[in-house]
């Protein structure tokens, strides 16, 4: 029997959500049904709420020293979950993933060299390099029969040159919700060291596997992983805790971890707020059956769009992901431009998806849909898609 009711609605309008608040700026509409940014409708689990609660009881919140016991859950939680075992010393803290990808580009890679990224793929992997002023080298994913991604090593052989000097990963990959195989992240891996490009592995979604799917941290495949790479990874997807900020980095090798973490060390980037190091251990030494029975509604959710588009809408085809709450909808059989697409979704049906092309010119034709959400949401989103579908 299910401890904790994933269909309760809950109302986010006028907390400040991004992901409902900022409707009528993002998309010009504040009525729209939003399932759109990467955070889940559920409540945040009763036991990191209930941590926080304690530590506000205390009526001061100034400087904090990190806890004695901080990093040494961190890496309990790795091993137990992924078998990587992660010495102390090489985490630290970061204010963020995408910040974390701005401070390596910045400490690795110089003006004058190149950012190889694997589109369609999370849009900040090429917003960050552009907005530091780092060519970006595009390495686009092939996809397969079932709709799923694979490298395209012969194509990175032919883009990397010697002026790229790092490669953005997505592990497991958002939008496509590909959980990289050990034999791809091996060959990526010796490419890579061969070729003297650090790979910043965002594994954000890595404890977000599901149907038995099993992430491969990407350090720990080979010598040659954990020599180039540096590995970013936090609670906040699989908890629903993205507003507080708890990212880590993870940095086997000596010279990179030296370079990375004196840099951060002298800028005070590498220091955990108060409140993400309690909702950090919470949600990793309370968190496991909750995070079960979690993945258990989300893959129903995901069955459930599976069903209700090959009955009433087969125009559109759910790629089914092997990790993490986002379905990358496959919409080419409607035959609409990127801009008709769009306004289907946003216009007629009253939603707000990810629009695919953000992600790419390769996400031209698809739109990504966040399922985290009551099952009640998910059906009248697309009741209304099957509405203005018909019409």
């Amino acid at each position: 029997m299910a401890t904790y009711d994933f269909d309760k609605l809950t109302e986010r309008r006028g907390t400040g959500s991004l992901k409902w608040d900022a409707l009528a700026e993002r998309y010009g509409n504040a009525n729209l049904l939003p399932l759109w940014v990467a955070d889940m409708d559920f409540e945040t689990p009763p036991f990191i709420v209930d941590a926080l609660k304690e530590r506000m009881e205390h009526p001061v919140f100034g400087y904090t020293t990190i806890p004695e016991d901080y990093w040494t859950t961190i890496g309990q939680w790795i091993e137990h979950h992924h078998g990587w075992k992660v010495r102390p010393e090489w985490l630290t803290y970061i204010p963020g993933i995408v910040k974390g990808i701005g401070m390596a580009i910045n400490v690795f890679v110089k003006e004058d060299e190149k950012v190889i990224i694997q589109p369609p793929v999370y849009h900040p992997f090429r917003l960050v390099p552009f907005g530091n002023n780092r060519e970006v080298v595009y390495n686009p994913l092939r996809q397969t029969s079932d709709g799923l991604y694979e490298m395209d090593f012969d194509n990175l052989e032919q883009v990397a040159d010697e002026k790229c000097r790092m490669l953005i990963l997505s592990n497991p990959h958002n939008p496509g919700g590909v959980v990289w195989d050990r034999e791809t992240l091996v060959r990526l891996a010796d490419f890579c060291y061969r070729k003297n490009i650090v790979v910043i592995s965002d594994e954000i979604h890595c404890d977000m596997t599901l149907w038995g799917n099993k992430h491969i941290p990407f350090a720990t495949v080979s010598p040659e992983a954990e020599a180039c790479s540096i590995t970013f990874g936090a609670p906040s997807k699989t908890f629903n805790i993205a507003g507080i900020v708890s990212s880590y980095a993870i940095v086997p090798n000596d010279n990179l971890r030296t370079r990375f973490y004196n840099w951060m060390g002298a800028n005070e980037l590498n220091w955990p707020t108060l409140f993400a190091t309690i909702a950090t251990q919470a949600a990793f030494q309370k968190g496991e059956q909750w995070r079960q029975e979690m993945l258990h509604y989300v893959e129903e959710n995901i069955l459930f769009v599976e069903r209700f588009c090959n009955e009433h809408i087969p125009q559109v085809r759910p790629i089914r992901p092997q990790a993490s709450f986002l379905v990358w909808l496959d919409c080419r059989s409607l035959g609409l431009s990127q801009r008709e697409l769009v306004s289907l979704f946003v216009d007629k049906a009253g939603l707000a998806l990810n629009d695919g092309a953000i992600f790419g010119r390769e996400g031209e034709g698809f739109m990504r849909l966040n399922v985290g959400c009551p099952q009640s949401i998910l059906r009248e989103a697309l009741e209304r898609l099957e509405k203005a579908v018909n019409q």
